[in-house]
């Protein structure tokens, strides 16, 4: 009897050592994870003309949640945008289904006079650290994007390399632009939105998961009006095997 009791007394010290061990593992993943944890928006817009506008005027999406809160608005609001000159004069706008900033300037012109080989860009960025982790795999519902967002079709995802990984999910979408501007007939200007949402980590190897969507569009001579621009939007990049449901 004594025997068996001391049998019984090893395996469950061995249980109890396994079952200890594993929780202090778990422990030490899960803190290292929401330690090292850190959710990020990047915003670029791009503006390239090839000839000079004159009298500007443009009404550019934001980005922001389904719900108007947008991580770039404070940063247009105080001019710290990386890029954004001085002599530009920005208000924002919600119309309750997209936020826009509104850009008026009396000229945008090519340092250099015209030239459609080497065109004048100006781009705007500003990288933002996220209060919640960012939903990645829904974008489109939860976290922020260039609204509205109209005609949202899945389309086929170019090849991905890395292995082990989850397949992410590809999409075509439209939104709005607004664009008042006098420039040559032959004037090309090209406009483009990006914004990726990003959460890393390190679990004795750095880990993260991401989505990014794309505006785009292109317009020739001057203009006044409303325009559609061209959106790609990639959701679920990356990994989601962390210590606790990942967004």
């Amino acid at each position: 009897m004594d025997k068996i009791i001391k049998i019984s007394l090893g395996l469950l010290i061995v249980i109890l050592s396994a079952f200890t061990s594993v929780v202090a593992y778990q422990i030490v993943v899960e803190s290292a994870f929401l330690n090292s944890l850190s959710s990020t928006y990047s915003y670029t817009c791009t503006i390239t003309t090839d000839s000079k506008l004159s009298n500007v005027t443009l009404f550019i999406p934001v980005p922001a949640d389904p719900l108007g809160n947008s991580p770039i608005v404070a940063r247009f609001s105080a001019h710290d945008i990386t890029g954004l000159p001085d002599d530009w004069i920005v208000i924002l706008y919600d119309t309750g289904k997209a936020t826009l900033v509104r850009i008026t300037t009396p000229a945008i012109k090519p340092s250099g006079g015209p030239n459609a080989v080497n065109p004048f860009t100006i781009t705007l960025s500003s990288e933002m650290q996220s209060d919640t982790v960012i939903n990645t795999r829904d974008p489109v519902n939860n976290s922020a994007l260039f609204h509205p967002v109209r005609d949202l079709q899945p389309v086929a995802c170019p090849p991905v390399s890395s292995a082990g990984k989850e397949a992410p999910q590809c999409y075509h979408y439209v939104t709005s632009l607004y664009a008042d501007y006098e420039a040559a007939p032959d004037a090309l200007v090209n406009i483009t939105s990006t914004i990726v949402g990003r959460n890393s980590w390190n679990i004795f190897e750095p880990g993260s998961n991401e989505f990014t969507s794309v505006t785009s569009l292109q317009m020739s001579g001057s203009h006044d009006g409303w325009e559609t621009m061209n959106g790609t939007l990639t959701s679920g990049i990356g990994t989601y095997d962390t210590p606790r449901p990942s967004t």
